[in-house]
C-alpha cells in the first residue's frame, strides 16, 4: 500500500511538471519535489520511453521512486529546453539525466547548456528507443512477440502496404510500432522485459546505471 501511494505521489508530482511546462504555476511542482525528495529527473520523448526504463528498473530490482528518481515524458524532444529550464539548475536544481535520439542531440546540446546542466547524463538512441530494442532482441523475437500478443494479422496486413516493400524488416517493425494509439507503449514494456540479460541497448543500460 505504501508503495502504492508513493508511486502515487510521484505520477502527481509528473502531472504537476507537465502543467507547469504548459504555463501553469510552478508551486505545486516545487513542494511536491520537496515532499518526495526528488533529486532526479529523467527526460524522455514520450510514454513508450517511460514504459521502457520503468520496465528494466523493475527488472533489475531498481525503485526509483523510492530512490528520488522521477522519469518524465515531455511529449515530443522540441520540449527539451523548457523541462531543462524547470527542473536543472535555472528551476528546482534536479539533476538531469535522460534519453535523445541521435538527430535531436544538439536540441539536447542547446537546451542543457542554456540551463547549465552537464551532458552526461544523457544517452543518444541511433534512430529511437523502440529501435534500439528491436536490434538488440533481433528482428525474428520481436515478430514472435508481436504474434504473442495478437497483433499478427495487423502485422501481415501493414507488410503489404506498398510503402513497406523494399525496406528493411528493422525498418517496417519500428514503424508499425508507431502506427496505433497505445502501440509504442505497451510494446516498450514488453520489448524490455523478452531481452536477455546481456541484450540491455546501450543508451537505455547506461541511462539505468547513471542513476
Amino acid at each position: 500500500m505504501a508503495d502504492m501511494r508513493a508511486s502515487a505521489d510521484m505520477g502527481a508530482f509528473r502531472d504537476a511538471v507537465g502543467c507547469w511546462a504548459a504555463g501553469g504555476p510552478g508551486g505545486p511542482a516545487g513542494d511536491l519535489a520537496v515532499r518526495l525528495g526528488v533529486r532526479t529527473a529523467v527526460l524522455l520523448e514520450g510514454p513508450s520511453d517511460l514504459a521502457a526504463v520503468e520496465a528494466l528498473a523493475v527488472r533489475r530490482g531498481r525503485d526509483l521512486t523510492a530512490e528520488g528518481v522521477c522519469v518524465v515524458p515531455m511529449g515530443g524532444a522540441m520540449s527539451v529546453g523548457r523541462y531543462a529550464a524547470l527542473l536543472g539548475p535555472p528551476g528546482l536544481g534536479l539533476r538531469l539525466a535522460g534519453l535523445c535520439d541521435e538527430n535531436e542531440q544538439r536540441f539536447y546540446d542547446r537546451a542543457l547548456e542554456r540551463a547549465r546542466a552537464p551532458r552526461r547524463g544523457f544517452f543518444v538512441c541511433v534512430a529511437d528507443l523502440e529501435d534500439e530494442l528491436v536490434r538488440a532482441l533481433g528482428t525474428a523475437r520481436a515478430e514472435e512477440i508481436v504474434a504473442a500478443e495478437g497483433d499478427l494479422r495487423s502485422w501481415q496486413t501493414f507488410l503489404h502496404q506498398p510503402a513497406q516493400h523494399g525496406r528493411s524488416r528493422q525498418r517496417q517493425l519500428r514503424r508499425f510500432l508507431g502506427t496505433k494509439k497505445g502501440r509504442k507503449i505497451r510494446y516498450g514494456r514488453l520489448l524490455v522485459e523478452a531481452l536477455a540479460p546481456g541484450q540491455v541497448p546501450d543508451p537505455l543500460d547506461d541511462l539505468l546505471a547513471s542513476l
